[in-house]
């Protein structure tokens, strides 16, 4: 049974029993000593946390948008809650929470939750470590006996006297309790008790037994001793700006949370717009019930997917455990030493300095802004830690859109090669003219411009420099293989980037379709600079040679543009080559197998001529080279298939059908196709025959893997298994290939995607 997002039904009654009941008790049990750990670290009442607990349990698990996420207090909001109940007091930061709440219900049925994920993860991570380090700071101080101070340099500052001093019981059962939270994960029989709750029931026991002299939690009258809220007094702009970070903060850590346990489960994917409403009820509920603010959280929502929940009734039921255990022994919670869940909390804040994000940061450069929203956290604030960290993203977001390459290098006498990669703006133009300052004038100039976006103040910069180095006899070349963006500029077309669609590499196109484009291309600007200082209308006399053989000029264009591609392919194969098939086709200079077969260098060992015809062995007039092609391929090279491939409008086909052309040679060849010719004879059409000559290319494939098979050496071969014979048929004006099954040519069929 997969996991459902269903109401309770008698059908499913047995798996809620069976799975989510179990997953919630674990839960739970992570939940209560988690939940009194960040009310501590809040400066709010312990029950706050329980309150929390409960509200997020039941009612944030009730409406949220994914089934397995657990709602509660978070410690990446302690920071923030603690600065309020200093400046406002604790029933005042309710209110504030109330308020917040309000505002995520808002956003909520605005459906904006999605901006949320717009956030830097490198910030919102930063921002985590960073009050782990301010939790872990502050928390040592409470375990080795003393009180933490106002901020996180004054912490780090007094350290060293607070070691000096001896707190003995204190620090005894901190080591205790990080002890036991180290090495009770690492032993595999302990793991169905949560290490949290492990070490407060040590840590506890070993107290009580001890009779150690140590501050006990403070949870007299359980929730009967929570406040409700009151309107905070003051500055209302600090005000609002207290409620929209609470909103904010615990927005966005709930809906990260919330992506995150997508990956955890396969049932229903998370709703985020109903993820946010459900936070912002949940906020309203725990502060109107004197309860710290809800958010989602990673640890508690990892725990429950890998205990086996399936449904939301394990984030549900976890919330009563905690209300119950809190109603009937709050007495038990009243034992554990505050000194056991500073060591609890300083554990924590340690870990929520993850190194495993710095690596994942590091491959995307980011690593910067994690450190930076980190120290500002640290030795800032929270809000202004979080601000600096979103400006530097945005600089180094902004700095990569406007990221630009410029490589000048000669390649010849008199020639060089210029390739601008990236978005060139009015930011890339002074590296672009000095690199281009360094041209000599006269040269000949191959312009590679690899862009994803040009600016009016580039493009002007790179005509008037190509204006004036014409000018001055040089010649220009300009290429871009990607999107047109200066030939558009020069011809006054508006391009819009998310519409541009992404443009093929040319390498396939004929040559005459290729000298088009180029022309076409540079029309504007021999519009611009032509000798009669006029427009030209008439593109056509652009589309000539322009005296360079084209035989030349490809071999040109695969040196500069594919040759350095493929150049460490063909380096590892120059002194051997290993192809896999034997392909014998047509002549015809509209078929290229690499295309038709998206193969590349070292696939195919190929066989061309005049109707792809394979002789019989033994036959007059005898033909070597076919023969030895055929030998060479099997017993040297080792292929295991032979391929052959007709087409449609075959010019030997044709010839065969009607009067051979007075051509001794061809007539001479075209004798192997007799086979071919009585088979189509003897032929009956079958339904979806396409005319006399495309039927008699067809069954000609179909004679020639016969024909291969009269070579004793294939016959063999074949017979034991080691060599594979296949036929191909390619309609030319479809542009599709068809394979041989049983007589019959059947079109490949297309793979599709999404």
């Amino acid at each position: 049974m997969t996991i459902s997002d269903e109401t309770i039904t008698p059908g499913n009654w047995m798996s809620v029993l069976r799975h989510d009941v179990p997953a919630s008790l674990v839960v739970f049990l992570v939940a209560v000593p988690l939940s009194l750990g960040v009310a501590v670290a809040s400066g709010a009442p312990v029950a706050a946390g329980l309150v929390a607990a409960v509200v997020g349990g039941v009612v944030a698990g009730a409406l949220g948008g994914s089934v397995v996420q657990v709602s509660g207090p978070a410690a990446g909001l302690s920071l923030v809650v603690a600065e309020l109940v200093h400046t406002y007091g604790w029933r005042a930061t309710c209110a504030i929470t109330v308020m917040a709440g309000l505002l995520q219900l808002a956003l909520g049925g605005l459906k904006v939750a999605r901006a949320a994920l717009g956030v830097s993860p490198a910030v919102v991570h930063g921002m985590l470590a960073g009050v782990g380090v301010v939790i872990a700071l502050s928390q040592l101080h409470i375990v080795l006996g003393g009180s933490p101070r106002r901020s996180a340099l004054e912490n780090v500052l007094e350290l060293p006297a607070q070691i000096l001093d001896n707190h003995t019981h204190a620090v005894m059962i901190g080591v205790l309790t990080i002890g036991v939270l180290l090495v009770w994960g690492r032993i595999p029989r302990l793991r169905a008790v949560p290490a949290p709750l492990a070490a407060l029931m040590i840590a506890t026991l070993t107290a009580a037994v001890s009779g150690w002299d140590l501050t006990k939690v403070d949870l007299q009258g359980g929730f009967a001793s929570v406040q409700g809220p009151v309107m905070p007094q003051g500055d209302w702009h600090a005000i609002a700006g207290a409620v929209l970070l609470v909103a904010l903060l615990a927005g966005v850590e709930s809906l990260l949370t919330c992506v995150a346990s997508n990956r955890l489960h396969d049932g229903p994917r998370a709703d985020l717009d109903r993820d946010l409403t459900a936070q912002g009820v949940a906020n309203m509920v725990s502060g109107a019930l004197g309860g710290l603010p809800v958010a989602g959280v990673v640890v508690r929502t990892t725990t429950n997917a890998r205990a086996g929940a399936r449904t939301r009734w394990s984030s549900v039921l976890h919330g009563v455990w905690v209300l119950l255990f809190t109603a009937l022994f709050a007495w038990m919670i009243a034992l554990i030493p505050l000194e056991a869940l500073a060591a609890l909390l300083l554990f924590i804040g340690v870990q929520m300095v993850n190194l495993g994000h710095v690596r994942n940061l590091h491959n995307h450069r980011e690593v910067p802004v994690y450190f930076v929203t980190m120290a500002g956290v640290v030795l800032i604030g929270l809000a202004e830690g979080v601000a600096i960290g979103l400006g530097l993203a945005a600089l180094l977001a902004l700095r990569r859109l406007a990221w630009v390459s410029v490589d000048v290098r000669p390649t010849g006498e008199r020639r060089w090669r210029v390739v601008v990669t990236g978005s060139l703006t009015f930011l890339g133009v002074p590296r672009l003219t000095e690199a281009l300052r360094g041209i000599p004038a006269g040269a000949a100039v191959e312009l590679d411009l690899h862009l994803d976006f040009m600016d009016n103040a580039a493009f002007e910069a790179l005509h008037a420099w190509r204006l004036e180095h014409e000018r001055t006899g040089g010649v220009i070349d300009v290429d871009e293989p990607h999107a047109e963006w200066y030939s558009a500029a020069i011809n006054g077309v508006r391009l819009f980037p998310a519409r541009i669609p992404p443009r093929h590499d040319r390498w396939w196109l004929p040559w005459a379709y290729r000298r088009r484009s180029r022309s076409l291309a540079t029309a504007g600007s021999y519009a611009v600079i032509g000798a009669d200082g006029g427009k030209h209308d008439d593109i056509s006399m652009l589309c000539e040679p322009q005296g360079v053989p084209d035989l030349l000029e490809g071999t040109r264009e695969f040196q500069r543009r594919t040759a350095p591609m493929v150049r460490p392919v063909l380096h590892r194969m120059a002194r051997k080559q290993s192809p896999s098939h034997l392909f014998i086709t047509c002549a015809d200079s509209r078929i290229v197998p690499n295309i038709i077969t998206a193969s590349g260098p070292g696939d195919l060992f190929t066989l061309r001529n005049i109707g792809n015809l394979v002789p019989r062995a033994g036959a007059v007039p005898a033909d070597d080279s076919v023969a030895a092609t055929i030998e060479y391929a099997v017993k040297v090279l080792g292929v295991r298939t032979i391929t052959v491939c007709g087409h449609s409008g075959c010019g030997a086909m044709a010839a065969l059908l009607g009067e051979v052309p007075d051509l001794p040679a061809l007539r001479s060849w075209l004798r192997h196709g007799r086979q071919s010719l009585a088979r189509f004879v003897a032929a009956e059409p079958h339904d979806d025959d396409t005319g006399p000559l495309d039927r008699l290319c067809r069954i000609n494939v179909i004679q020639q893997l016969d024909n291969l098979r009269t070579h004793p050496f294939v016959d063999t071969l074949v017979q034991a298994g080691k060599l594979e014979l296949t036929g191909l048929y390619f309609d030319i004006g479809a542009a599709r290939v068809h394979v041989l099954e049983q007589e019959r040519f059947t079109p490949v069929p297309e793979l599709r995607t999404g």
